[in-house]
């Protein structure tokens, strides 16, 4: 069992600058202790820190945390992929530590920016090293995404949060997201789901739908579960939203979509 998507952060700290004071409730530090508590309560073996910040930074405080933590078995981390000597400050955080993905903020972004072609010599890097490349996006950057797909088989692309579907935009948000499960090496993250919808309107029934949407097209072998804890706080508890992903999943899928497909994507030593 392997929550494939939560974040640490100390506020103020390793250039920590979200959340800010206008979240109240996630406007703290959260340390590795309360996440493994976290995690007993959900039934979860190991976890995969993910970064929160556009920082290098908060990418090195992470490896450093995994180093000391053996239930921490990853981390997807941040570098300015459109840096001219990205290649190299791959490599040196992949030398402190199990980096094994990077994650450009890009659900902010021009809806074309994976087409930029000085991304290029980074993701083909990042292919090489066999590095996952996880795509915080909303359904704008899926047709960029999947052209990205095509022109680099080899690098594994893992969509965050299914894209961020929109509550009431259900049409829009699967033929964007349909059309990438014809590339092989993309598979969705099932995580930030319940954060996507109205404050007051969390339906479980609503997030099945996107689910079942989800496995309808990329199957269970392309989908990961991730609690994004503790983004997940403002709408529910850890142990809701695992339950919630755990009823919709059937029983077979469970022992790939809770762990076995996060090994097998980012390639972990550690699981």
């Amino acid at each position: 069992m392997i929550d494939a998507h939560v974040h640490l952060w100390r506020i103020g700290r390793n250039d920590c600058r979200w959340p800010g004071p206008d979240l109240a409730a996630i406007h703290r530090d959260f340390e590795v202790a309360e996440l493994l508590e976290e995690m007993d309560a959900g039934g979860m073996a190991q976890a995969l820190l993910v970064q929160s910040q556009e920082s290098e930074a908060d990418t090195r405080w992470l490896l450093d945390i995994v180093a000391g933590e053996p239930r921490i078995v990853g981390v997807v981390g941040w570098v300015d992929l459109a840096a001219g000597d990205a290649p190299a400050r791959i490599d040196a955080l992949r030398a402190a530590g199990p980096l094994v993905g990077l994650r450009p903020m890009v659900q902010d972004r021009a809806g074309d920016w994976y087409d930029d072609p000085a991304l290029s010599p980074a993701l083909a890097h990042m292919a090489a090293r066999g590095l996952v490349l996880d795509a915080l996006v909303r359904p704008r950057h899926l047709a960029s995404l999947g052209r990205l797909a095509a022109r680099m088989p080899a690098l594994t692309i893992l969509i965050d949060h299914g894209a961020k579907p929109e509550p009431g935009r259900f049409e829009a948000w699967a033929q964007a997201i349909g059309p990438l499960a014809a590339h092989r090496n993309i598979a969705c993250k099932l995580s930030g789901l319940l954060t996507e919808q109205p404050a007051g309107e969390e339906d479980p029934a609503v997030v099945r739908g996107w689910m079942d949407l989800m496995m309808a097209h990329f199957g269970p072998d392309r989908l990961v579960w991730g609690s994004d804890w503790p983004v997940v706080t403002l709408k529910a508890p850890y142990r809701r939203w695992r339950d919630i992903a755990w009823n919709a999943v059937a029983a077979a899928d469970r022992p790939a979509i809770f762990g076995g497909n996060a090994a097998r994507l980012y390639r972990l030593a550690r699981a």
